[in-house]
Formats: C-alpha cells, structure tokens, sequence
C-alpha cells in the first residue's frame, strides 16, 4: 500500500468560541470572491475518504488537509493520501494568506519523532511529507527537532522516501546545516509569492532569506532534491514571476510548484484574481523552458499535492539529464 500522508500532530485544543485569528482582527473585511468552475471540486463521498478520516480521528491525528481548507482533501483522503505537522499547530507568525493560528506555542514533544516514525511504518508508506509550524519561539526554530524526526523514520521505515518542507531559520545560527545534515531526499521551502508583495502577504519573512536558503542546501548537499513553490492570484506580475524562477533556477532549485490563492477567511488577503488553467499551462511551460527538473502548476495545485508520484518523476529526470551529459 502506498500512502502519502501530511499529519498535523496537535497536542489539545481550541475552544470553538474563541477566535482563530485574533491577530488579524482589527484588518478590515475583505470579502471572500466566488470561485469560478474550475476551481469548484466535487464533496468528498468516497468510502476511501471516510475509512482515511475515521483513521485520522482514532490516532487523534489532526490535519494540514482539514486546518488549510484544502480544495484536494476528497482525491487525497481518497486515495489514502494526507500530511504531517510537527512542533504543534501555533504559528510565531502572521501571514496574511494563511490559515494556521497564531500565538505562543507549546513546548515541543520529544516523544513525537518516534510516533511520526512509527505512523510511517505501519502505514506502509512510500513516500512521506513533513512540514511545521513557524517556530521563531526556539533558538534553533526547531531544526533539530525536525532532525530527529527524519532520523527515526529512516530507522523505522528505511525504504520510505523524506520530504520535508520547512520555515525559513530566519536568524537562526546554523539551523539549515542540522536538517540538511539529516538527509532528507526533498527539502522544500516555498517563496510564496513576488517580492514586491512581501511586506504585505508575508511580513515576518524575507524573500532573499529565503532564496539563500535553497541556495545554501545545494552548496552544502547537492544530491538533496529542493523545491520551492508560488501561490498566483495574489497581485503578482507576469515578469516578476519570470524573475522569481530565474532566482530559483541560479539557486539550482530543481522543482517549482505554482497553484492558485484561495482566501480563508474575511479577514485574509484577498484574492487579486482567479488565473484561469491556460495561464497556468504557460507559466509550466516558462518554467520548463527555464531547466526545472520538475513543474506542477496548475489552480489545484498544493506544495504536497501528488509528492509521491512526483517525487518518482523528479528522480527519473535528473537520471535522464545525468545520463545526457556524460
């Protein structure tokens, strides 16, 4: 069985009358635009779903798929595909596009490596995506923490492919060199958007920090995969999304994932516009052109959205790209 799962590990919980986002209260409303046909999926009813969601509810499993509102939970519980948050479900920042809370996290749970590695193993998985909360809180933004956490599933699971997708360190002392050292097979850190729109959409980040980020995991680890990944509809412009993939191309990053914005809540930034499926197509086909191994652009398309499959197909085109230039 191959199953590709996002978990979101969560200690406690929320009470349903207090406000997700406090931090975004005062921002005035921006209404949420209707979605156009291509954007609209069909209500999961699948028996597969429910069998996936029951499984996540009896391991008292709690979702990036469910928090994020995602628009590919039906195809992915579907098929029994989900994925993993680890360090807890508080976020240290606010980003104006994003769904997950903000606030004080917890402190971490040691003991949560090995139930991530023993999730792993007795799923039977091929192909696994971890990723986290922003952890600002820790003085190593939880680096190690995601170490240990790759090192018990390689114990556990040997033959499971790691992907993981990460924060930005942003001043955080050699953070990058402890989880490039454990050897993920993908490290992803997704851009997000343009620079032009960071201080507005992604405020507590930088884009060049970010950029350095992916650069530097070739230098210290070129056999390590790196994928990054643009959310359009946002403001952004043709020609600074043709820059953005030439800075990813110079940082030798090798997978570019692009996928529509969709707006949580009021409070959120709102949607500029719906990019319709043949602008899409062009941006993929730029991208190809620029020499990315690997393009997924398309509306639906999520940074963990079929990793496995593409996980297969980004190592057999540097294979094929290896073997053209002996």
């Amino acid at each position: 069985m191959s199953i590709r799962v996002v978990i979101d590990h969560r200690t406690g919980g929320s009470s349903p009358n207090k406000l997700r986002h406090p931090e975004k209260a005062h921002r005035p409303d921006n209404p949420i635009a209707r979605k156009p046909d291509w954007i609209r999926v069909k209500a999961p009813n699948h028996p597969v779903y429910h069998e996936t969601r029951a499984l996540m509810r009896s391991n008292k499993l709690v979702t990036v798929c469910e928090e994020a509102a995602c628009p590919n939970i039906g195809e992915c519980w579907s098929q029994r595909h989900a994925t993993m948050m680890i360090m807890g479900e508080i976020c240290t920042r606010a980003c104006a596009f994003c769904n997950v809370t903000t606030g004080l996290p917890h402190a971490l749970d040691a003991d949560e490596p090995t139930r991530v590695a023993e999730a792993v193993a007795r799923l039977g998985l091929r192909h696994v995506v971890i990723t986290s909360v922003d952890r600002d809180d820790l003085e190593d933004g939880g680096a190690h923490h995601f170490a240990r956490v790759i090192h018990a599933i390689r114990a556990a699971a040997p033959e499971t492919t790691i992907e993981i997708l990460t924060p930005d360190f942003l001043r955080k002392k050699n953070a990058l060199e402890v989880v490039v050292e454990a050897r993920p097979d993908v490290f992803n850190h997704n851009l997000e958007t343009v620079p032009r729109l960071y201080p507005t959409i992604r405020p507590g980040a930088r884009y060049y920090q970010s950029l350095r980020l992916l650069d530097r995991v070739k230098q210290l680890d070129a056999s390590i995969f790196t994928k990054s990944g643009l959310m359009l509809g946002l403001g952004e412009e043709k020609m600074e999304l043709a820059q953005v993939m030439d800075d990813l191309r110079v940082a030798d990053v090798d997978f570019i994932t692009m996928g529509q914005y969709l707006q949580p809540t009021v409070k959120h930034a709102p949607v500029a516009r719906f990019v319709t499926p043949a602008e899409f197509e062009d941006y993929g086909t730029m991208a190809r052109v620029k020499g990315f191994l690997q393009v997924s652009s398309s509306p639906l398309t999520r940074s963990s959205y079929h990793a496995d499959a593409d996980f297969a197909a980004l190592r057999d085109a540097r294979n094929a790209r290896l073997k053209e230039d002996q």
